[in-house]
């Protein structure tokens, strides 16, 4: 599940560029020791999807690439996902568990079909938040994902980004919500 070395000295992951700044290591071998740890104990809680989806790294030179950590956490974090689903399901049975989630997107829905510039809250106009007509083009996408199950994966979810501008959403609220449909879509496997 976790990708490590064979031997504690070799690499997890190729570094960056030279002139290119990437994850310090340090933190990320910490990190996917614990998240091996973790998953290998097989103890619901100690370690969850949104938290492996919410870990940052400082940026330093002489760090691993961006991209391949990135990947990796993603794939980790889809084991957990699987992994809180099955419990789910044995604490909470099929009915209560597909409920839950069916309330969670609905939620999620709710917001992400609101009409065109008025999805998330502002920020003031001296202020750069998300670029407002790039963020309504994902949300309606995403929309149709809940409505009507178009294609979209949490990969691509995971890899938006977004222009900033003045008087923009509000970044906090917008990451919310991506969150919210990954943990959506990892629950639904």
């Amino acid at each position: 599940m976790v990708e490590t070395a064979a031997s504690s000295s070799a690499p997890m992951f190729v570094d960056a560029p030279a002139r290119a700044r990437g994850y310090e290591k340090r933190a990320v071998d910490v990190f996917f020791a614990k998240a091996r740890a973790a998953f290998e104990a097989d103890e619901p809680g100690t370690l969850r999807a949104a938290e492996v989806r919410g870990i940052a790294f400082p940026l330093v030179r002489g760090g691993y690439a961006v991209g391949p950590v990135d990947a990796a956490l993603g794939r980790i974090e889809d084991a957990f996902a699987a992994r809180e689903r099955e419990h789910a399901l044995s604490r909470l049975g099929a009915r209560a568990w597909v409920a839950e989630t069916r309330d969670t997107a609905q939620i999620v829905l709710d917001r992400l079909t609101r009409p065109r510039g008025q999805r998330f809250d502002r920020v003031g106009i001296l202020h750069y938040g998300y670029r407002v007509d790039e963020v309504d083009v994902v949300a309606d996408r995403l929309a149709a994902y809940l409505a009507t199950g178009d294609p979209v994966t949490p990969e691509q979810v995971r890899a938006v980004a977004f222009r900033m501008q003045r008087g923009g959403y509000r970044e906090t609220q917008v990451d919310a919500v991506l969150d919210a449909v990954i943990e959506v879509m990892l629950a639904v496997g």
